[in-house]
């Protein structure tokens, strides 16, 4: 039982600090980036100001940058679906991470993770570009039409 409360414990001091860390934006720079989501276009940065009530205090200001695309499409493979007009954004989504940690917990290394939904989809409003995404063309080939894919982001389909 206190293994388990051990574990609970630790999992949790490991989240928290995975929910505040970041990198800064430069080198002498006291803003840190806490989410950069190209898939969906937000990045989350904070960093400690003069409090406006009492200038000798700081208080931690956070500021959420959003680029809405004006011509992102339902379905972003896919040039002809019609374009989007709902943009949903969740803090809790965008600051969730997937990414496995190993905790040494009384001598045992463990894996965990931030998110409890990591299996679930992102819907992106636009093309991340460490991705490679494809459509299906038609192609005259000999006198028959085929349907090939066609790179929609080049960069990230072919090596250099």
């Amino acid at each position: 039982m206190k293994s388990t409360w051990s574990l609970c414990v630790a999992l949790a001091v490991s989240l928290g600090i995975i929910l505040v860390a970041g990198y800064p934006v430069g080198p002498s720079d006291e803003e840190y980036v806490l989410v950069n989501n190209k898939c969906q276009c937000v990045t989350v940065t904070s960093k400690f100001v003069p409090s406006q009530e009492n200038p000798q205090e700081e208080v931690l200001e956070r500021n959420i940058r959003i680029i809405v695309p004006l011509k992102a499409r339902e379905n972003i493979s896919d040039p002809l679906s019609p374009l989007r007009t709902t943009f949903v954004y969740r803090l809790s989504e965008l600051c969730k991470n997937c990414e496995p940690i190993e905790i040494d917990l009384g001598g045992a290394i463990h894996q965990a993770q931030q998110g409890n939904s990591c299996e679930e989809p992102q819907t992106c409003y636009t093309y991340d570009r460490n991705e490679c995404y494809s459509s299906p063309v038609p192609l005259l080939y000999h006198g028959e039409v085929m349907q090939v894919p066609a790179a929609l982001t080049p960069d990230s389909c072919f090596a250099q």
